[in-house]
């Protein structure tokens, strides 16, 4: 029975794939080659970089679009070598030994590969192999090196500039074509390189690139597409609103569509029996358990928010403040997958927007005093909203300051504090989607509780600040104006504006307040911070 892959390369026999051909720029790529170009490919983690490159070997050497021998190496073995360029070419070698003698079954190269000494001019020693490699081949050779990204200091700048210098020399003495796959375009390296006790730029050390391609997400209907692979072999349905469920949350992100299909049909890896179709519910309930296990994509991606330039981009987007990040800032963050491609900035799906409040707050979640869900459900079967507020009033002002300052991200620190605060009793049994305004000062959450009977109690919060040299009443009726419209875009009725009050020179009583307003027919409760 094929599965879902969220592992390493797919293996088409036994995983569910979209072609992975169809999803590179083939004739662009197939051009690039011809015309004995060397290239970038990149994309974030867990996209399918992998499963392209080993692809495209097999179809050059296939015979089909010409002839070629083509060899795929994946330089992440030398990483461990950090900046020991004779070591990191011993693996490198090992790499090319490895792909000559069971891919091109070429032994003589796999044998020189073998027997070459990387202490001895470590520098040249790539260069080396690849002109004897090409010289002995019977096709142009074509090379795929992948994770090239993983390589750091003087060993990346060895491998960068050993290509440079064997580049004149194609095709007959050096590979016709040479494709670098990593996570980020190499033109946005920064190399801090020991032996030259400066930082080298990928765009100089590598200044022969042609061009750049980046590996994209999973349209819409190859979503569809992939799911119906395992509705067609078990029979396992997916409502339309599962199907559109599935993309919404994910954006197409290749790991968390494959994730959150895994998980629906083969929870704990037993395939659910066929019967009622799979629901936006049980889309949910797989994000939720994603989440909760900190699966290796997701910790990944949490693990950079702790970098300065992450932090610099990410944060104005949780405060809904404004941004003073730099182009190589949101280059760098755009390449690793957490915000989308383009040049607006957001996050790049939402389980990637539920994620990063969760994660910094981790520890908040667990230190909060135990706030018991049945507290805050009302007998009919709602949850008492103004009792979650008010309790969280309470809790804010015996503790905010305390865990502000503990926050790596201190703008957005009462927003993550609230967030925190309400997750707690929420995701017990429903959910909060979040929309991050940049340059606002507002953060939308909306809180969605399920009913008896299908139905649910969708219930708007609207976060804003009140700064320095900002007003109090000002700040109410922008806020007003944006829960309005929120609230007419998520279809409810019920509005809750939080004011947080970071003036320092207003005392608490002064801060806490609750209000009852009336905003172009919208009730609205104002609750202040």
């Amino acid at each position: 029975m094929q599965r879902f892959n969220t592992a390493g390369p797919i293996r088409p026999t036994l995983d569910y794939h979209i072609p992975p051909l169809d999803r590179l720029a083939l004739p662009e790529v197939l051009g690039l080659v011809r015309d004995e170009r060397y290239f970038v490919l990149h994309a974030p983690r867990q996209t399918g970089k992998t499963t392209a490159l080993l692809a495209l070997r097999d179809l050059l050497n296939d015979g089909s679009e010409g002839d070629y021998r083509c060899a795929y190496i994946n330089v992440e073995p030398a990483q461990t070598a950090r900046e020991d360029v004779g070591r990191a070419m011993g693996a490198i070698a090992s790499q090319i030994a490895r792909e000559a003698r069971y891919t091109l079954n070429d032994h003589a190269t796999a044998d020189a590969a073998d027997e070459v000494d990387t202490n001895r001019r470590p520098h040249a020693v790539l260069g080396t192999l690849l002109e004897a490699w090409a010289r002995a081949a019977s096709s142009p050779l074509v090379l795929l090196i992948d994770e090239i990204d993983a390589m750091v200091g003087d060993s990346l700048v060895s491998v960068l500039r050993q290509l440079r210098a064997g580049y004149p020399h194609r095709p007959s003495s050096f590979p016709q074509s040479v494709i670098l796959c990593g996570v980020r375009d190499v033109r946005d390296y920064r190399i801090h390189a020991s032996s030259e006790k400066e930082v080298i730029t990928g765009g100089s050390a590598f200044n022969i690139k042609a061009k750049s391609l980046r590996l994209g997400d999973f349209t819409q209907v190859e979503v569809a597409e992939l799911l119906g692979q395992h509705t067609e072999a078990t029979g396992q349905e997916f409502a339309p609103q599962a199907l559109e469920a599935v993309w919404q949350q994910t954006r197409g992100q290749p790991w968390l569509v494959n994730a959150l299909a895994l998980e629906m049909c083969f929870s704990a890896g037993v395939p659910r029996e066929p019967g009622k179709p799979f629901t936006d519910s049980d889309v949910f309930a797989a994000r939720e358990a994603l989440i909760l296990r900190r699966d290796t994509h997701l910790d990944q991606l949490a693990d950079k928010l702790r970098e300065p330039r992450v932090r610099r981009v990410i944060e104005p987007l949780l405060s809904g403040g404004d941004a003073e990040y730099s182009d190589r800032d949101f280059e760098y963050v755009r390449d690793l997958g957490l915000v989308a491609p383009g040049r607006t900035l957001r996050v790049a799906n939402p389980i990637y927007g539920e994620v990063l409040p969760r994660e910094l707050t981790w520890v908040l979640q667990h230190e909060i005093a135990p706030q018991e869900t049945a507290w805050y459900v009302r007998s009919d079967g709602s949850l008492d909203m103004d009792g979650l507020l008010a309790a969280f009033q309470k809790f804010f002002r015996q503790n905010s300051e305390h865990w502000i300052r503990r926050a790596q991200y201190t703008e957005a620190g009462p927003q993550l504090v609230l967030q925190a605060f309400l997750h707690r009793v929420v995701n017990a049994t429903g959910r909060i989607e979040r929309e991050y305004a940049l340059g606002s000062r507002r953060v939308d959450l909306l809180v969605v509780w399920p009913r008896e009977g299908g139905r649910e109690d969708r219930i708007v919060v609207e976060c804003k600040l009140v700064k320095e040299g900002r007003s109090m009443s000002r700040t109410v009726e922008e806020g007003l104006e944006q829960t309005k419209r929120y609230m007419d875009i998520s279809g409810t009725d019920a509005g809750h504006l939080v004011v947080f009050d970071m003036r320092a020179d207003r005392s608490w009583s002064e801060r806490i307040f609750r209000e009852e307003r009336d905003h172009k027919g919208a009730p609205v409760t104002v609750w202040g911070a």
